[in-house]
C-alpha cells in the first residue's frame, strides 16, 4: 500500500454510503451480500479498505449509511479492522444518494454544522493515497469557502459508463479549484470520444465534499422534499444497540434521487478538483480486472475479469 499523506485540515468526517443492489459484478455480488462486502483487490473488502484509507490519512471517524439489513455484516467487517468509533445510520430501504448522504449531515451538524463531509461509496479503489490526500486538500479548502466541491479524474479512455465535467475557471483564492461549467449525462461512445479528446472534461467521480451546512442549505434550496422528508426521519430516529435507525415513514417519504441530479447538477456553488489517483468505481469485472495489478492479493477480480465466461464462472467462483 502507499505511503499514507496526513490531510492538513483532519476536521473532515468521511460519510460512506454503502448501499446498491448488488447487480453490477454477478454472480459473485449480489443483494444479500453486494461487492463492497467481497475481498476483490487485497486482503480487506472494499468496505475494509475505504474505511481504513480515510483514517490513514488522518479524518475523524466515518458515518456509514446502509441497508439495515447489512447492519451486522458492516458491524463485524469493521470490527475485524479495528474500527470501533463509526456511526452506522440504518435505512429502512434504499432512497438513492441523496436522502442517504441528507441523514448523515443532519447527523454531523447536530454537533458541528461547520463539519466538512467527504461523501463517497463504499465500493470504489483507489490506486494512489498520497495523490488522494493531496486533492482532498484542496477540496477541503474549497469546501471551507462554501462550495460543494467534486473529484474529477482525469480520463485515460473514451468511457461511456461515467458521467463527466466540464472544468471552467479555476476559483479565486484556492489554487487546483475550478468552478464547474456543466454536468455531461453518460455519452454514447461518439460523444465520449470528443470529451476525452478535450483536455476540459473530467470523469465525475461521484465523491463530494461540503461542510454540513452548505449541504443541507443546498438540498433545502434544490431538493425540499429530500430535505423535510430526511429532517423529520433524523429527528425521529431510535438507537438500536450500535445503530442509529432512521423512522421507516418518513425516510421512505423522500424522492428517489441522487446527489447528482438533487444537488449537484443545480446548486450554483458547484466545483472540482481535478485528479489522479487510480480511481475505479469497480463497476464491471472488466474495471475490477483494470484495478487489480495495482493491488496485491487481487485474484478474484484478476480471476474474475478474464474468465468471465458461462463455462467457467463457477469454477472460478471456487477460489474464493
Amino acid at each position: 500500500m502507499n505511503e499514507a499523506v496526513l490531510l492538513s485540515n483532519p476536521k473532515v468526517i468521511p460519510v460512506i454510503l454503502s448501499g446498491g443492489s448488488g447487480s453490477r459484478l454477478w454472480p459473485l455480488s449480489r443483494g444479500s451480500y453486494p461487492k463492497q462486502f467481497w475481498r476483490l483487490l487485497g486482503e480487506h473488502t472494499l468496505l475494509q479498505d475505504t474505511v481504513l484509507r480515510s483514517s490513514g490519512i488522518g479524518l475523524s471517524a466515518p458515518v456509514i449509511v446502509c441497508n439495515a439489513e447489512h447492519r451486522f455484516i458492516i458491524a463485524e467487517q469493521l470490527r475485524e479492522v479495528g474500527v470501533t468509533d463509526a456511526t452506522i445510520v440504518l435505512e429502512p430501504e434504499g432512497r438513492n444518494s441523496a436522502p442517504a448522504v441528507a441523514a448523515a449531515a443532519f447527523l454531523v451538524a447536530e454537533q458541528d454544522p461547520d463539519a466538512i463531509l467527504w461523501i463517497m461509496t463504499a465500493d470504489a479503489a483507489i490506486g494512489d493515497v498520497p495523490a488522494l490526500s493531496r486533492a482532498l486538500d484542496k477540496a477541503v479548502a474549497a469546501a471551507a469557502e462554501g462550495y460543494v466541491v467534486t473529484f474529477g479524474m482525469r480520463p485515460t479512455r473514451a468511457e461511456t459508463g461515467y458521467g463527466y465535467i466540464e472544468q471552467g475557471a479555476e476559483l479565486p483564492g484556492v489554487p487546483g479549484a475550478w468552478t464547474v461549467s456543466r454536468f455531461v449525462e453518460k455519452p454514447s461512445a461518439e460523444v465520449a470520444a470528443t470529451l476525452v479528446a478535450d483536455s476540459r472534461y473530467l470523469w465525475n467521480s461521484g465523491m463530494f465534499i461540503a461542510r454540513a451546512r452548505t449541504f443541507l442549505e443546498e438540498t433545502r434550496a434544490h431538493a425540499p422534499q429530500v430535505f423535510d422528508a430526511v429532517q423529520q426521519a433524523v429527528s425521529r430516529r431510535v438507537a438500536d444497540l450500535d445503530f442509529e435507525r432512521l423512522d421507516p415513514a418518513s425516510f421512505c417519504a423522500a424522492p428517489d434521487i441522487s446527489v447528482d441530479y438533487a444537488i449537484a447538477e443545480r446548486t450554483a456553488l458547484a466545483a472540482t478538483v481535478p485528479g489522479d489517483f487510480g480511481w475505479s468505481d469497480i463497476g464491471s469485472w472488466d474495471a475490477c480486472g483494470n484495478s487489480a495489478p495495482r493491488m496485491k492479493t487481487a485474484m478474484p477480480c484478476m480471476a474474475m475479469s478474464f474468465w468471465m465466461t458461462p463455462a467457467t464462472v463457477m469454477s472460478a467462483l471456487k477460489v474464493f
